[in-house]
């Protein structure tokens, strides 16, 4: 998969088309990403123990991965990442200002 957690990226399509965020779990079996703050839905929660809380809770919800694409932290655009291999060792690169991501 050409994303990792932690990567910046930003959604292609969708309700949430346009909104960049963090990416804080990747599941590359599945092919799906959890992003800070995209594909939010409403959960029901009841109290299960005493003194907690209940009521509506938002969370993330697993968004495809072919639907977000990497944002270069150096440039601040959406970009494909390239692969190149410096010092027997291989570097994700920005095909846009090629620089290391």
């Amino acid at each position: 998969m050409h994303i990792k957690t932690n990567d910046t990226v930003v959604v292609l399509s969708g309700k949430d088309k346009g909104k960049q965020g963090k990416v804080m779990m990747a599941d590359p079996k599945g092919r799906k990403l959890i992003v800070e703050g995209v594909n939010v839905a409403q959960r029901h929660q009841k109290p299960r123990k005493q003194g907690e809380e209940g009521g509506i809770i938002k969370k993330e919800t697993p968004i495809y991965a072919s639907k977000v694409m990497r944002v270069c932290p150096k440039c601040d655009k959406p970009t494909r990442p390239a692969h190149k291999f410096e010092d027997g060792e291989k570097i994700r690169v920005c095909k846009k200002c090629n620089a290391a991501i």
